[in-house]
């Protein structure tokens, strides 16, 4: 049985993933978002990350209760550290907290690991993410839409080639994050 590679996103409602100066501090955590991030973690074997997310992950992650409260970011946590993790990065060499770093060939490493069944969930990002879309290696699109406009920055898809999607299910949670779940078309 083949594995699943998901894109999860977050992304303002002019379509932006961080701010102009790189800010990621206007994302919304309600109840319902939160339950549902649980499901896609319930789903994975692995988390997928670029390097520059995985910089913003480990240096918050592995000691999020000494900077929060938030009952979300508490029991991600401990899913977070226990959850094995793939980096895909040209310079880092090698990473704590079960992780293992991919430096060459990612499509055909990702693709391989999707063929021994392994589930990925690749969060954030947008360099990684094209790079697979490039390769048809992503099978599903969950990008969530904040109620905040950015003006600015980088944008969830950066340089692609054309694609279409095929909308699969939306949904509003109580923030009034909005869900937008796709699958690439052929």
């Amino acid at each position: 049985m083949t594995g699943t590679l998901i894109h999860y996103v977050t992304q303002s409602a002019d379509g932006f993933i961080e701010g102009p100066n790189g800010e990621f501090d206007w994302t919304v955590m309600d109840p319902e978002l939160s339950a549902y991030s649980h499901e896609l973690t319930d789903h994975a074997d692995a988390f997928l990350y670029g390097r520059k997310v995985w910089d913003m992950m480990s240096s918050y992650w592995p000691h999020a209760e000494e900077h929060s409260d938030h009952a979300h970011d508490l029991a991600f946590a401990a899913v977070w550290r226990e959850m094995p993790k793939i980096v895909v990065s040209r310079t880092l060499e090698k990473a704590d907290w079960n992780t293992r770093v991919i430096n060459d060939n990612v499509a055909d490493e990702i693709r391989a690991i999707k063929a021994a069944g392994t589930n990925l969930l690749l969060t954030g990002g947008s360099s990684l993410a094209g790079h697979l879309t490039e390769h048809g290696l992503i099978d599903e699109y969950r990008i969530t839409v904040h109620p905040t406009v950015l003006g600015g920055g980088k944008p969830v898809f950066q340089d692609p080639e054309r694609f279409k999607l095929r909308l699969i299910e939306s949904r509003i949670f109580d923030s009034q994050v909005v869900l937008l779940r796709y699958a690439p078309t052929t």
